[in-house]
């Protein structure tokens, strides 16, 4: 695939739907890196933010791979989920509201404006660029 490759990853303290500090990272084939936290997030909250902010340092059009061992972020395009949660209104196959709809918003805005490709990759399994990310992730938790 020509463009761009990032690996992204999200990490919590809690590291469950309990909201507490946390922390994501993206990592680019070039070896660039960026990385932030939050006080009081989800682990889910992190994955979507290191998605976007993957994509918000990728111009408009560009060819990208995004690389997340979350499969809540892979599938959600693999599978098409965002299709239904705006066709339902953002209320998912059970008439729950979508969790996390905010970020969603903002990865899907910018999913679109550039040609993007979804891998899943295994979190732990030896991926180098996978592996620091995590790295990067679980640093940027704010600590008390």
């Amino acid at each position: 695939m020509d463009g761009m490759v990032a690996w992204t990853d999200g990490a919590c303290s809690g590291n469950g739907t309990a909201r507490s500090p946390g922390g994501w990272a993206v990592v680019f084939a070039d070896g660039s890196s960026f990385s932030g936290g939050e006080p009081e997030t989800t682990n889910q909250r992190m994955e979507l933010r290191a998605a976007i902010e993957a994509l918000a340092r990728v111009p408009d059009g560009a060819v990208v791979e995004v690389r997340s061992d979350s499969a809540y972020v892979i599938n959600c395009f693999k599978q098409r989920w965002h299709a239904g949660w705006e066709r339902n209104g953002w209320r998912n196959s059970r008439g729950d509201a979508v969790a996390n709809r905010d970020l969603w918003e903002q990865l899907l805005k910018l999913a679109r404006t550039r040609r993007v490709t979804w891998s899943k990759v295994r979190g732990h399994a030896g991926d180098p660029r996978n592996e620091q990310a995590d790295r990067l992730a679980v640093a940027a938790i704010p600590r008390s």
